[in-house]
């Protein structure tokens, strides 16, 4: 019996060698060394200690995550259009500006109705306008909506213009009412030129003003009137129960009898 109880001993020996040498040695487990707090300070929990330590090492630090956001998908629809707000306060008036450039000339107009064989060696006109004018351009044109005398409609009321179909010497008027504190410049017209002026300047009392004269006209000729804009505001003034302004030409005497 006690042989026996030997032979187990060795052999548990033995058994207990081989398992040894056949298992790895497990390293005894370090614990690191972690500040705790100092005199003054806080105990820190280990965890918190340990990440921290990670943290500073850029082995362990955390990527920056920038997020890429598509605004498009963030943009809402668009919204209703506001009230319209006050208008803001009137500016300064500005410096005169230079003189334009001559525009084309225009097309050939369609020939006219045919003409009498006696033609009528008269002509005469009398217009005037029941309106208001101020001058919003460099030049404006004047135009009539009141015919007094219309003498074989030489006086085109669309255009406001004078066509002289008889050549000769005309005699032509121009009576206009003035605007307080406003400037009164207006140009009596031959074609494209400037041939009389009819001037007024700023009062506290508007007057009646009125410019004439004779022109020797030619056939196809053309009369009219037109405003005149400066630095300072120019008008006319007038009412739709009396008329103040008015323009009036015959003529004198025919180039041809």
């Amino acid at each position: 019996m006690s042989g026996v109880f030997l032979l187990l001993l060795v052999s548990t020996a033995n058994v207990g060698a081989v398992l040894e040498k056949a298992l790895p040695r497990r390293e005894p487990r370090r614990l690191s060394c972690v500040r705790c707090c100092g005199p003054s300070e806080q105990p820190v929990s280990v965890i918190s200690s340990r990440y921290t330590r990670m943290s500073s090492d850029p082995a362990y630090s955390v990527p920056k995550v920038q997020p890429n956001i598509d605004i498009t998908i963030l943009k809402g629809e668009k919204g209703e259009m506001g009230e319209k707000g006050y208008p803001g306060a009137v500016g300064k008036e500005g410096e005169r500006g230079l003189r334009g450039l001559n525009g084309r000339k225009g097309q050939k107009g369609q020939p006219g109705p045919q003409g009498h064989s006696c033609k009528q060696l008269y002509a005469a006109f009398s217009v005037g306008r029941r309106k208001t004018l101020h001058s919003s351009d460099y030049f404006q044109h004047v135009t009539f909506d009141t015919e007094f005398v219309n003498l074989y409609k030489h006086f085109n009321m669309f255009s406001g213009k004078f066509f002289c179909y008889v050549a000769g010497i005309y005699y032509f008027s121009l009576n206009v009412h003035t605007w307080n504190f406003k400037e009164t410049y207006l140009h009596l017209m031959k074609n494209e030129k400037e041939v009389a002026i009819l001037y007024a300047q700023p009062s506290d009392r508007s007057i009646m003003q009125s410019q004439s004269l004779m022109l020797d006209l030619q056939e196809g000729e053309e009369v009219w009137v037109r405003m005149f804009k400066r630095e300072r505001e120019n008008a006319i003034y007038s009412e739709e129960s009396d008329v103040y302004i008015i323009f009036n030409g015959h003529l004198i005497k025919p180039a041809v009898e």
